[in-house]
């Protein structure tokens, strides 16, 4: 079984879902049950999946669930941009948020090649 608090790619998706629920914090409150929480769920469950996925007894399934964790960001990805687009985020923490959720999302695609 694997540590997944070892993992880099776990750390940086959990400080990205950090970052995601402190900006969704100032989303309007009528985005309650909407955005806000669509947006914190897509990222919540990036970090969950590595987890899961390390408790796996194969790398096929360490794998599957990699998958599933870049899926995810992208869904996270698509969420920043109509954050951004409905101006609750800034440009500039749009860029920010970003840049981490693509960083996540080759480290995930890196991993999973090496299990490959």
């Amino acid at each position: 079984m694997r540590d997944f608090k070892k993992y880099d790619i776990w750390k940086l998706s959990h400080k990205l879902t950090l970052n995601i629920y402190k900006i969704s914090n100032d989303f309007p409150k009528e985005e309650i049950y909407g955005l806000t929480s669509q947006i914190r769920r897509a990222s919540s469950s990036i970090p969950t999946n590595i987890s899961e996925g390390c408790g796996r007894s194969s790398d096929s399934d360490f794998n599957r669930f990699l998958t599933i964790a870049i899926a995810l960001a992208c869904e996270t990805e698509y969420l920043l941009i109509l954050s951004k687009d409905l101006k609750y985020i800034t440009i500039e923490k749009f860029n920010e948020l970003n840049s981490e959720v693509n960083t996540v999302k080759k480290k995930i695609y890196t991993l999973k090649q090496k299990l490959v």
